[in-house]
């Protein structure tokens, strides 16, 4: 494999920042879904570190600058001057969901986040991780046996849905009789993730919000009166000496748990199996060498990131590359960009099922890497490994239509017809 190419000149700044600006905002709108790829190697090649003129953010899409504030403490979540971002981009600030409803990791700084993290990891370890395999691979089989053979089929529906909701939800505990409410109301609450998000958007988020609140509020007080093998009673029982999660901190924990696994999961299995679609000789070496399953699962991630953006703010006076950047000032760090950076990755628009090493940043990096991650690749391996067990030939019924918006990068429908 050839090696990385050289890293460009990191300017941010100079003639044609305002064309620059709007691009940026395009893309942070939904509105550059069908050339985003294109879009990003343009801003990379020419502007990798932009400061906007427009507001104070600053746009990385070389994967150095994304991976160094994602790892420097000096950047943080925060709200700091999030409504003039909001204002640029036409939309409406969720302060109050994101930081004032629940005090949920997502928006959580060190110590706060360390703490409340290392009480969360000693419940959900990758012993209890592992041990749902036979369980996911059960649901797969279940779900797959289901499928007509030979008819046109949303997989997205069949599939990529109902298994990441029955495997979350068996894993926190939330009966199967409650789960069909709950997928309708993830979706609204995370509306409200969206940088364009409308002021109605962001009123029936708060409203799913509330509702969410309310349910997992209920079912903590019936774990805390009666425990069970699951995730909430896990959480609610561990403890670091006196230390132990408070009810608004569990019952946060559970949303982004139960939110990521179920929603973000769902758009992994819908890129996993699309971009294979899209590449026939590389869903083929992998139908002939199963031992590519984990290699293939990590290069679609890198390939088609699901989740396009990560942002941090400036928490003290602090640098990227030796340019200043100011508190308050937000990095809007490009994941899906930084992915396909040709100074870390060879030939990075190339879709290959053998790359190595694959250090991409889908699931971040940092004190805010993923919790659910390990959750993740093993039911996407799963589901891979199933599919080309069950069936000979996968086809692409149609191309399928996108997710609005850039908070997940996924498949809204996905109809293929599978043969034996």
């Amino acid at each position: 494999m050839p090696a990385p190419a050289a890293r460009p000149d990191p300017s941010g700044s100079g003639a044609g920042d305002d064309e620059v600006d709007r691009l940026v905002v395009d893309v942070l709108r939904g509105d550059r879904n069908d050339d985003l790829y294109a879009t990003y190697d343009r801003l990379r090649a020419d502007h990798p570190r932009h400061r906007a003129t427009s507001g104070p953010f600053w746009a990385l899409t070389a994967f150095d600058d994304c991976h160094a504030v994602l790892r420097d403490r000096r950047f943080g979540k925060g709200d700091a001057r999030v409504e003039e971002i909001f204002g640029v981009l036409g939309g409406t600030t969720g302060r109050e969901l994101r930081t004032e409803l629940l005090p949920s990791l997502l928006f959580l700084n060190p110590p706060d986040h360390t703490r409340v993290r290392a009480l969360v990891n000693k419940a959900f370890t990758p012993l209890r991780v592992e041990a749902l395999r036979p369980r996911i691979v059960a649901l797969t089989d279940a779900l797959l046996d289901a499928i007509p053979v030979g008819e046109p089929v949303d997989v997205m529906e069949a599939l990529a849905f109902p298994l990441p909701m029955a495997v979350i939800g068996e894993l926190v505990g939330v009966p199967p009789a409650d789960r069909d409410v709950l997928r309708h109301l993830f979706p609204e609450n995370a509306k409200s993730l969206e940088l364009g998000a409308t002021p109605e958007e962001v009123a029936r988020a708060k409203r799913a919000a509330l509702e969410l609140i309310s349910y997992f509020g209920a079912l903590v007080r019936a774990r805390r009166a009666e425990p069970a093998d699951d995730l909430t009673s896990a959480v609610i029982a561990a403890r670091e000496g006196d230390d132990r999660l408070s009810r608004r901190e569990i019952v946060g924990t559970l949303l982004l748990l139960f939110g990521a696994g179920f929603e973000t999961t769902m758009g992994m299995i819908g890129n996993v199996l699309h971009t294979l679609l899209r590449h026939p000789d590389q869903l083929a070496a992998v139908r002939a060498d199963r031992s590519l399953v984990g290699s293939a699962v990590e290069e679609v991630l890198r390939y088609e990131t699901t989740t396009q953006v990560a942002g941090r703010v400036a928490l003290e006076p602090a640098d990227i590359g030796g340019q200043p950047v100011a508190p308050g000032d937000w990095m809007l760090c490009f994941l899906g960009a930084a992915n396909r950076d040709p100074a870390q990755f060879a030939d990075p628009a190339a879709f290959r099922v053998d790359r190595s090493p694959n250090h991409h940043l889908s699931f971040s990096t940092g004190a805010h890497h993923c919790l659910g991650a390990p959750l993740a690749r093993l039911e996407l391996a799963v589901v891979l490994e199933r599919l080309l067990d069950r069936f000979g030939t996968i086809d692409l019924v149609e191309a399928p239509r996108l997710r609005p918006g850039i908070v997940l990068r996924a498949p809204e429908t996905l109809r293929v017809r599978f043969a034996p």
